[in-house]
């Protein structure tokens, strides 16, 4: 079981109390079954063509204000940095890269039979009745169709998003600030960013699988073998920021990647299978035409499109990205069998600051991932 402990490990979040620890409640999960990732280290000549110029991996790096950089060729650590006073064993804030883990959970049981897309939201969680998420289904909630009335700007203290994000700092309820949205559009006909989708799909998954978001990532942890274990913010209730909340090692973000290359434990032929083929592809294909890449609002990006919690840079679902704010990052090219994970630290006010950051890291996770196929042997 998760315990209400944190053991004094180095925490990189963007919102750290003066102590140097995570600034919400929260729960550590275990990693019972260590697996050590393979190493075949070897250099990796990157050239990143992006912002008017052409820039190697160290300049990149320093330019988008990378903390970490783990990269895995066929599940073989071929690449690992870490920016001064951080390392192996240091646990990264995913922030909205958990919407993606919490994903590969929807999918695990979707894959059981615990779960179907088809089902109606206020079936398995009927307290959300009279609510804006009365009329969707889960293929709703995980492709952020919803049609709520919401902004996610996490610069506006007053907007919906900072207040759902408070709930987990000041210790309230989380869920009965989802029991008062109110629609705006059909469901499946917008797609607004939305992390109180990502919170009552993890509210739908606990209905049906009867486990707690921190109880199925330590599940998932033992099923990976991950090396080290992960913390997981709650709120006053105990609740999971399922939309947010998740750090981990590198490493152990990596393994969620290789995961989604095909569905099977280190993304390897004879690893056990967690998710099926059909969840495999529905994860980067994006399901209505206003997901596809380019075709979401440029605030967000140019590069990717979306579908179940996991952005696309592709219209057939060969290379997905797990994206957090401030620079988290897990790239999936499964063409190329490489995972690519990079953490950042990027300044967050300025909206056009922080999208020109985002823009360059997805041309760079790209130029990596392009680079280790040419420097095969």
């Amino acid at each position: 079981m998760p315990e209400q402990t944190l053991a004094t490990t180095r925490f990189i979040d963007p919102h750290l109390t003066p102590e140097g620890q995570p600034a919400m409640p929260h729960v550590r999960v275990p990693a019972p079954r260590p697996a050590p990732l393979p190493a075949a280290p070897r250099d990796l000549p990157v050239e990143v063509a992006g912002a008017g110029h052409l820039a190697d991996l160290d300049r990149w790096k320093a330019e988008t204000y990378a903390t970490s950089l783990l990269v895995l060729d066929r599940g073989h650590v071929v690449h690992e940095w870490y920016a001064d006073g951080l390392g192996p064993g240091t646990l990264f804030l995913g922030a909205s890269m958990t919407k993606s883990l919490l994903a590969t959970l929807v999918g695990v049981a979707v894959t059981r039979g615990d779960l179907r897309l088809s089902d109606r939201v206020v079936d398995h969680v009927p307290e959300l009745a009279g609510s804006g998420y009365e009329p969707c289904t889960v293929t709703d909630v995980v492709t952020m169709t919803t049609g709520l009335d919401w902004v996610e700007d996490h610069r506006d203290p007053a907007g919906p998003a900072s207040r759902l994000v408070r709930s987990f700092r000041t210790g309230g309820s989380s869920r009965a600030l989802l029991r008062e949205t109110r629609p705006k559009f059909l469901p499946g006909t917008q797609w607004e960013y939305c992390t109180a989708d990502s919170q009552v799909l993890d509210w739908v998954r606990e209905r049906a699988t009867g486990a707690p978001f921190a109880d199925a990532v330590a599940a998932l942890w033992a099923d990976l073998g991950a090396t080290d274990g992960a913390v997981v913010g709650v709120d006053g209730d105990g609740v999971a920021m399922a939309g947010g909340g998740v750090a981990a090692t590198a490493r152990d973000w990596a393994r969620v990647g290789l995961l989604a290359l095909d569905g099977r434990v280190g993304g390897t032929p004879d690893g056990d299978r967690l998710l099926s083929p059909a969840w495999v592809d529905g994860a980067g294909v994006p399901p209505y035409p206003f997901l596809a890449p380019g075709r979401l609002p440029s605030a967000y990006t140019t590069h990717a499109g979306y579908a179940w919690h996991w952005w696309p840079t592709d219209a057939e679902g060969r290379t997905l990205v797990a994206d957090g704010s401030h620079g988290q990052f897990t790239l999936v090219d499964r063409a190329a069998g490489v995972v690519v994970v990079k953490t950042s630290l990027w300044p967050y006010a300025d909206a056009w600051e922080d999208r020109h950051y985002r823009d360059l890291s997805y041309l760079g996770l790209q130029a990596i991932a392009d680079a280790v196929v040419r420097s095969r042997p």
